[in-house]
C-alpha cells in the first residue's frame, strides 16, 4: 500500500483519469451565485450532487476501473477505511464492478452514512473513535484476506479521479481566477490544485481550525499528526494529511486559510436557508473562507475575481436545517 506515496501527481494522471471514469459520473452543475454586495463573481460546484452524494465517487471510480484494466482487482473485493464518503462511494463503485466491499468506519461517523453503506451492500465494520483506528483495522483485513485496499484519499489514483473536477468547472466558467476547496487528508484538494496549477489558476485551500493537518504539515515542512476535533471532522478528520497533498500546498498558486466550527455551522444554515442547498459541514467548510460575520473573511477574493467554492458532499442528517427534530 505504501509505493504510491512518492509519487508526484500530474496533470496527465488527471486527464487519464477523465478519459476513464467519463461516463460513470455525473459532469458536475456549476451555479452562478446572484450579484450581491461583494465586488467578485461567485460561482458553486454542486458536486454534493454527485453520485453518493460526494465527489468521492469520482477516486473510486478511477481507481477500481484502473485496476479492472490492470487485471489486478481481486476476487475478494476491495476494503477502505473511511469517515464515511470515501466508503461510500466505494462500495457504489464496488457493486458497479460486481466485487464485494468491506468499509471501516469510526464509531463517530453518522448514521446516516453507515446506513447508506449497507444500502449499497458493503460490510461495515465499525473501529475506534477516528479514522486513524479505522484504517490500521482495514490494512489488516487486506493484508489476511487479499482484498484490494482502497483509501479515502492517499492514492494517486484517488486523487486524480476527484481532481476531474476542475476541468468540468472550466467548461462552465473558462476564465475561472481561483477555486476554492475544503482538506481532509487532501485528495480533493490535490488532485484540484494539480489541474489548477496546470492552467493558472489559484487553488484556496480550506480547514476547521480543529482539524488542520495541511496547516500544520506546511508549518512544519512535513506531514504531522493533528488533533482532530471538529464539526467537520466526519470529513475532513484526517490526523495527517497525504505527502502529495503538502507538495501541492507548496506551490505558489496556493492559499491556505482556517476557518471556525462557527463560521462553518452559519454558512451551513445559510446555504439552506438562502439557497435551498442540504450539504454536510465540510462542504459548507470551503465557502466559510469567503464569509466571516465576525471579522475578516480568511480570503478576499480581488474586485473582479472569479471564484468557484466546491460543494463537495451532501451526506448529512438535514434535521438540523429543517428545524425537525433529529429522527422524525
Amino acid at each position: 500500500m505504501r509505493e504510491h506515496r512518492a509519487h508526484a501527481l500530474t496533470y496527465d494522471d488527471v486527464t487519464t483519469a477523465a478519459a476513464r471514469i467519463g461516463g460513470h459520473v455525473r459532469p458536475v452543475t456549476v451555479a452562478t451565485a446572484e450579484p450581491g454586495t461583494e465586488p467578485y463573481e461567485l460561482h458553486l460546484a454542486l458536486e454534493h450532487l454527485q453520485h453518493t452524494g460526494s465527489f468521492k465517487a469520482r477516486g473510486a471510480q478511477n481507481f477500481l476501473l484502473a485496476h479492472r484494466e490492470a487485471g489486478t482487482l481481486p476476487v475478494a473485493g476491495v476494503t477502505i477505511a473511511s469517515g464515511g464518503n470515501a466508503g461510500l462511494a466505494c462500495a457504489w463503485a464496488a457493486r458497479r464492478q460486481g466485487v464485494p466491499a468491506t468499509v471501516f468506519l469510526p464509531t463517530t461517523a453518522p448514521k446516516v452514512k453507515a446506513d447508506k453503506l449497507r444500502a449499497y451492500g458493503a460490510d461495515v465494520r465499525l473501529v475506534g473513535t477516528e479514522y486513524a483506528e479505522a484504517l490500521a483495522a482495514c490494512e489488516v483485513f487486506a493484508a489476511e484476506t487479499g482484498a484490494l485496499a482502497s483509501h479515502a484519499y492517499d492514492h494517486p489514483l484517488i486523487a486524480a479521479g476527484a481532481g476531474t473536477l476542475l476541468d468540468e468547472i472550466l467548461r462552465s466558467v473558462p476564465d475561472l481566477d481561483t477555486v476554492v476547496v475544503a482538506v481532509g487528508g487532501g485528495g480533493l484538494f490535490a488532485g484540484v490544485a494539480t489541474a489548477a496549477r496546470h492552467h493558472g489558476i489559484r487553488t484556496v485551500a480550506v480547514e476547521p481550525e480543529k482539524c488542520r493537518a495541511l496547516d500544520a504539515a506546511l508549518r512544519a515542512g512535513h506531514p504531522v499528526d493533528v488533533t482532530v476535533d471538529s464539526v467537520a471532522a466526519d470529513s475532513l478528520g484526517a490526523r495527517r494529511v497525504s505527502a502529495t497533498a503538502l507538495r501541492a500546498a507548496q506551490d505558489d498558486g496556493v492559499r491556505s486559510v482556517l476557518v471556525t466550527d462557527a463560521a462553518i455551522t452559519r454558512t451551513r444554515r445559510a446555504l439552506w436557508d438562502d439557497r435551498r442547498l442540504a450539504v454536510e459541514h465540510a462542504a459548507a467548510t470551503a465557502l466559510a473562507a469567503l464569509a466571516a460575520p465576525d471579522g475578516p473573511a480568511p480570503y478576499r477574493p480581488a474586485p473582479g475575481e472569479k471564484v468557484c467554492v466546491v460543494l463537495c458532499g451532501a451526506n448529512t442528517d438535514p434535521a438540523d436545517l429543517t428545524g425537525a427534530p433529529a429522527g422524525a
